[in-house]
């Protein structure tokens, strides 16, 4: 349902310019593609996301959160509803040294490459897994990103979310359901809700270490990160997931020789083949024509349905 008139209104009235509309999502995601949002709020603080949610589910306003934009491709017809932007609030980062594990609570705001620096800066292993994965903490922790070395899922203790209705409530660990690139939660927890809540912070575990030793380690990884990943190039990161008992989705991609095949502007990477890239212009349509492509080509020679890993939202 479009927002009308009165609700821009509302909107105006209640967020003044944190609120755009017509905002084009190109200027929010990595992939640098994207038609316009019909409403984009950033509110500047926990009680105007309340507030903004609350209306939300009240007036039936179909409403998307976004963190960084690293790992989303927003069709070219853009979004009908709000979207709304968390990069304007929940950066805190906190930690407690004195507990036992020492833990470091994050907003879902906090960039996650700042928080694996902050970690490292404060003696604190565990997080290091995470240096050179792009978005914030929300979206890592809602995507459970990971590389081989861990996920947010070995290292989450709890997380705190907001309600629709505008309340906030504290899961532990052990009421989360983490899978591969997937966070879900268990449906009695859910009872009485109409959609699913929004990551507003992650408390993680870790350990104590030694703050040079772990900056050094997450330098040399950030480098062997870059040297393997076109990262002077536009993309969401890896497009696929790997599938479970098979060989790595780029293999595969990479076996098929479909390193730069190209549509439009969108890319294959020459440099790994489960990057898509955005050379400059490409549009959705490219890249999810591109995607096609690659799943037919590794269906046909593999027997393999390649998953995007990539949220694909819009019309």
């Amino acid at each position: 349902m479009s927002i009308g008139a009165a609700g821009r209104r509302w909107l105006v009235e209640n967020f003044g310019q944190q609120v755009r509309f017509d905002e084009p999502m190109s200027r929010h995601t990595y992939f640098r593609v994207g038609g316009p949002a019909e409403a984009f709020v950033s509110p500047l603080d926990l009680e105007g996301l309340q507030r903004l949610t609350r209306w939300c589910a009240a007036e039936s306003h179909r409403a998307f959160v976004i963190g960084g934009g690293s790992n989303l491709l927003v069709k070219d017809r853009g979004i009908t509803g709000v979207v709304i932007s968390l990069r304007r609030c929940l950066m805190e980062i906190k930690v407690a040294m004195d507990a036992e594990p020492p833990t470091v609570t994050a907003q879902a705001g906090v960039n996650l490459q700042s928080l694996c620096r902050f970690c490292a800066k404060q003696g604190l292993s565990g997080m290091n897994f995470a240096v050179g994965i792009p978005g914030t903490v929300g979206g890592a922790v809602t995507m459970n990103a990971g590389t081989a070395m861990g996920t947010m899922a070995d290292i989450v203790d709890s997380i705190g979310c907001l309600l629709w209705n505008g309340q906030t409530v504290r899961y532990e660990r052990s009421k989360l359901v983490f899978s591969y690139r997937s966070l879900s939660w268990k449906e009695s927890l859910l009872a009485g809700f109409d959609a699913t809540p929004i990551v507003i912070d992650a408390c993680f575990r870790l350990k104590t270490g030694v703050a040079s030793i772990l900056k050094k380690e997450a330098e040399n990884l950030l480098r062997m990160r870059t040297e393997k990943q076109p990262a002077d190039q536009p993309s969401a990161g890896c497009f696929f997931k790997n599938p479970a008992d098979e060989p790595a989705a780029g293999d595969l991609i990479d076996r098929c020789q479909l390193k730069g095949c190209r549509i439009g502007n969108a890319q294959v990477s020459t440099q790994h083949a489960n990057y898509i890239v955005n050379l400059g212009g490409a549009s959705a349509r490219d890249i999810l024509a591109l995607m096609e492509l690659v799943r037919k080509k590794v269906a046909d020679q593999f027997k393999v349905d390649l998953e995007p890993e990539v949220k694909i939202v819009g019309h």
